[in-house]
C-alpha cells in the first residue's frame, strides 16, 4: 500500500476519498442529496460545486465496485505512465481526471437543464477518460468484458457506440453520455499534453495487426 502512495499519490488519494465520501453517503441521505448532480440547480446559477462532488459519491456498492475495480485497474497505472513521462505527470493525471469529470457532464446539464426531478452522480465520466487516455498508451493491451479478453484498441470503439445506443435507447438509468464524453476528453487532454502518443498509438496498433 506504501508503494502505491509513493508511486501514484493522486490515484491514491482519489480512490481512497472516493470509498470514503461513498460509503458515508450511502447511509446519509442529506449529503447525498446535496452532493449530487442538479442539471435544474447548475443551468440557474446553484449547486455549481456539484459538478466535483457528483464524482465524489455512488448510487449503490454495485456501482461502487464497478467504478473503483476500474479505476484500480488503469488509474495507477495511467499515473505511474504520465510519471515516467514527464516531472509533472502527477499533477496531469489530476488534470486528465478532473476535466473528464466536469466536462462529461456538460452535456447532461444542457439536456436535462428543464427537467427539475433529474439527478446524477458516480465518478463515470472521469473513469471513462482515464480508461481512455490509459488505451492511447497501451492500444495493444487487454480488457476484459465479461471474462472475455479484447484488445483495447478494438474496445474502445465498440464502448464508444455502445453508449451512443444507449442515451439514445435511454433504457436504464445510467448516464451514458457522461461515460461518452469522458471518454472524449480523456483522449483530447492527453493528445493535447503529448501529441507525441498519437504516433506512439498508431505505430503500436500497426504492429499489432501486422
Amino acid at each position: 500500500m506504501e508503494s502505491y502512495i509513493v508511486e501514484t499519490p493522486v490515484a491514491s488519494l482519489i480512490f481512497i476519498f472516493t470509498l470514503i465520501t461513498s460509503i458515508y453517503a450511502f447511509s446519509n441521505q442529506g449529503v447525498l442529496e446535496r452532493f449530487m448532480l442538479h442539471p435544474y440547480s447548475i443551468s440557474r446559477g446553484g449547486r455549481i460545486y456539484t459538478l466535483l462532488t457528483s464524482g465524489m459519491i455512488h448510487r449503490d456498492w454495485m456501482h461502487l465496485f464497478f467504478n473503483m475495480f476500474t479505476f484500480s485497474f488503469f488509474g495507477f497505472q495511467l499515473e505511474r505512465i504520465l510519471a515516467s513521462i514527464s516531472s509533472w505527470g502527477h499533477i496531469q493525471f489530476a488534470l486528465i481526471y478532473l476535466l473528464s469529470l466536469i466536462i462529461s457532464d456538460v452535456t447532461t446539464i444542457l439536456k436535462q437543464k428543464d427537467n427539475y426531478h433529474y439527478y446524477s452522480l458516480g465518478a463515470s465520466g472521469a473513469i471513462c477518460g482515464v480508461l481512455f487516455s490509459a488505451i492511447l498508451f497501451q492500444p495493444t493491451s487487454y480488457i476484459g468484458v465479461f471474462f472475455i479478453p479484447i484488445p483495447a484498441v478494438i474496445f474502445g470503439p465498440l464502448f464508444l457506440i455502445y453508449c451512443v445506443w444507449a442515451a439514445r435507447a435511454s433504457r436504464d438509468s445510467i448516464n451514458h453520455d457522461a461515460h461518452f464524453y469522458g471518454a472524449v476528453v480523456g483522449v483530447v487532454v492527453t493528445v493535447l499534453l503529448y501529441p507525441q502518443v498519437i504516433g506512439h498509438f498508431f505505430s503500436a496498433v500497426g504492429q499489432l495487426v501486422s
